[in-house]
């Protein structure tokens, strides 16, 4: 299944995306898609259903985060190893972490806002892991069961905030708007090799991210399986899981977000986003 959530901001609906692409309406089903909807038991209700028989919503308009109640939006940072070249630092011998703010997720075509002063915001590119079984001190055998699907996330980062003001990443990762999620929630069933998707960025139409998930150092199993040493994961939860080549970091010179930017991202069966950037004085993040 595909699920999606569309309309205002904090007024979305729950939905689902059927074979032909169109978007049928869930409000007769559930009143939203949340946590408790990735559970197993939940997803396999839903599976049942026979998306026909739903109504089409013939204009969904906006698209939101493809369901609500994420507990925990983590991180994997330098994940690819060519990535982790451009950046000039070493191929990690663990998985790198870091936390994202939650506040920092939003629909997939919102505006992208720079923060005050930014003069070094950066785009990526990456695979999302949705938790949808409690996981903790899983193992890699079992660790994709405790995944409801995947979904496009793109990691945004400030650079001069995380490399060069002291401290952790967070700082430069949790930004607001620094969390385009979806469109969709793609379920476990219909990505059956998490290792096997193809994703891009675009900027203004010059395609300047191309990567593959095999060749991440860490796949998906290893990373639920190890972060559930450190914290349990819940269903809601949100890994993101690194990014290919081509950030603006590794550019020369390095190459950063302005306004009026324009960034067209996917993942092979995920879907796709478009955001458009603006600085913080000429958009609401709110509205």
């Amino acid at each position: 299944m595909k699920l999606i959530r569309y309309g205002r901001k904090g007024l979305e609906k729950p939905g689902l995306v059927d074979a032909q692409g169109h978007v049928r309406d869930l409000m007769g089903v559930l009143p939203d898609i949340n946590a408790t909807t990735l559970m197993p038991e939940s997803l396999a209700r839903l599976a049942k259903l026979p998306a026909e028989a739903l109504p089409v919503v013939p204009e969904p308009g906006r698209i939101g985060v493809p369901w609500s109640g994420c507990g925990k939006f983590v991180g994997v940072g330098l994940n690819y190893a060519d990535h982790a070249a451009e950046s000039g630092l070493p191929v990690p011998a663990e998985p790198v972490l870091f936390m994202k703010t939650t506040s920092s997720m939003m629909g997939c075509n919102d505006p992208v806002v720079l923060p005050q002063g930014s003069l070094k915001s950066d785009w990526e590119v990456e695979l999302g892991v949705v938790i949808g079984s409690k996981a903790r001190y899983v193992d890699e055998a079992n660790a994709l069961s405790c995944v409801a699907g995947y979904c496009v996330v793109n990691d945004l980062s400030e650079r001069e905030y995380q490399l060069e003001r002291g401290g952790q990443w967070d700082k430069g990762k949790g930004c607001d708007t620094f969390g385009p999620v979806g469109p969709w929630l793609v379920t476990r069933d219909e990505v059956p090799d998490p290792q096997s998707l193809a994703l891009w960025l675009e900027l203004n139409g010059r395609r300047i991210q191309n990567g593959s998930t095999r060749t991440m150092v860490f796949g998906v199993a290893t990373l639920v399986s190890y972060i559930s040493r450190f914290m349990t994961l819940y269903p809601g939860d949100l890994i993101t899981t690194g990014t290919p080549p081509g950030v603006g970091l590794g550019h020369k010179p390095p190459l950063y977000l302005k306004p009026g930017d324009e960034m067209r991202l996917g993942i092979d069966g995920l879907g796709e986003q478009r955001q458009r950037v603006f600085a913080w004085d000429q958009a609401l993040i709110d509205e």
